[in-house]
């Protein structure tokens, strides 16, 4: 396994304009020489997850070896800034390209049903996902959309074909049932569906990549993780998720607290 390649920004850039001779030099010669065939693509994001989080980037009090196998096996960028490191903005930015203060809804944060009625990602704007539909790609986001909400705003009207996930900013890791208050959508539809959220969204990104595979239509494929948002329950915290009704501020605040004086960690 080589090591992970480092590249200055400016070489990146570059990389970009110069055609295939610079891509060679960057040790994607192949990406220049398949441009006839048009490539997967699978876009993972982590929510809230912090520049040192992962021990790739410096983490020593746990490891994460299947993140560093990524870093390892591509590009690993450190110099960086973000303009914004909130839910909605970042998505804004992410899925038209653009600076996402020039759309009303990024301009928001958290959007909300009660707090920003009507306020969301226009249907008519063009979006990664619906460019690529275009270019005849089949387009699936998995995970979190947090930018606006049904009737008027959907991952459906925005150029993705297919939407397994939810809504809103946070979402709960256990209960999220058709009639809970963060529930899963098939599409524009609340379903009910046991487990832990990250492998719910997991196993249904290894169905879909498997699924589409066997097709000849190449596919993009958005897999947004609700982890390690709030309210930071792992696989075993089930039973404390039932206790903690209601998981939005101001009593998370007292429940981070109460862990955290308990020994157990809010993380």
């Amino acid at each position: 396994m080589s090591k992970a390649r480092k590249i200055s920004r400016r070489r990146f850039v570059q990389s970009g304009v110069a055609g295939s001779v610079a891509l060679a030099g960057l040790g994607v010669g192949r990406l220049a020489t398949a441009q006839a065939a048009k490539p997967n693509i699978i876009f993972i994001m982590a929510d809230d997850l912090g520049f040192a989080d992962v021990s790739c980037y410096g983490q020593r009090d746990y490891t994460t070896p299947n993140i560093d196998r990524l870093a390892t096996e591509g590009f690993r960028f450190t110099q960086a800034y973000s303009n914004s490191a909130v839910c909605t903005p970042t998505r804004v930015a992410l899925i038209t390209g653009r600076y996402q203060y020039r759309l009303p809804v990024g301009l928001e944060e958290p959007i909300s049903p009660l707090t920003a009625k009507g306020i969301g990602l226009p249907p008519s704007h063009p979006t990664l996902p619906s460019i690529l539909k275009k270019a005849d790609y089949a387009t699936e986001l998995i995970g979190k959309w947090h930018l606006g909400f049904l009737p008027e705003f959907s991952p459906i009207k925005s150029g993705y074909d297919k939407f397994f996930g939810f809504f809103g900013g946070t979402a709960h890791y256990f209960d999220h049932g058709a009639k809970s208050r963060t529930p899963l959508f098939e599409d524009e539809i609340p379903v009910d569906r046991n487990g832990y959220m990250t492998n719910l969204l997991g196993d249904r990104a290894v169905r879909s990549i498997e699924g589409s595979a066997k097709s000849k239509q190449p596919f993009f494929i958005s897999l947004h993780f609700n982890a390690p948002h709030y309210p930071w329950l792992g696989p075993d915290d089930e039973e404390e998720g039932k206790r903690v009704k209601d998981f939005m501020a101001p009593r998370r605040t007292e429940w981070v607290r109460s862990r955290l004086l308990s020994g157990r960690s809010a993380a």
